[in-house]
């Protein structure tokens, strides 16, 4: 039982690493920064999958016919639990930030891209009212 504890432990910390990189890239995120998304989310990854590999083990030991828990392991157990559910819905939060910064620097580029395509629309017709002036002018 000693070993799903200290597992649970490990888990607990690579939450804690995982929040913590959250945290690090959303205030580049809130600023505009987009710079280094792609090594943001590879790191997110390779943290999800020592989770779930952690996870895998725990299971695995759950399996073990003469597994037997005693209170204060189950106390342990319980502690560790609870840690992973406040790191678990604070991931949910700062994921939810991160996608709001996301849509917001999307919107962003759409608004911009609609502007540039305004104004070269623009910058055509002018260019063709003038030419058409100057055939005129030509003309007579």
């Amino acid at each position: 039982m000693d070993r799903i504890v200290r597992l649970l432990d490990q888990k607990n910390n690579y939450l804690e690493k995982f929040y913590s990189l959250n945290e690090d890239e959303l205030i580049n995120f809130s600023q505009g920064n987009f710079d280094t998304i792609e090594g943001f989310y590879q790191m997110r990854d390779h943290l999800l999958k020592i989770i779930r590999h952690l996870d895998a083990e725990v299971e695995e030991l759950q399996k073990i016919p003469e597994f037997q828990v005693t209170s204060e392991a189950r106390s342990m157990v319980k502690e560790a639990l609870a840690v992973k559910d406040e790191y678990v819905n604070r991931i949910l939060a700062q994921d939810l930030e991160i996608l709001a910064c996301i849509e917001s620097a999307k919107s962003n580029i759409i608004r911009e891209l609609q502007e540039i395509r305004k104004a070269k629309s623009v910058m055509g017709k002018y260019k063709s009212g003038a030419a058409t002036q100057r055939r005129l002018n030509e003309e007579v």
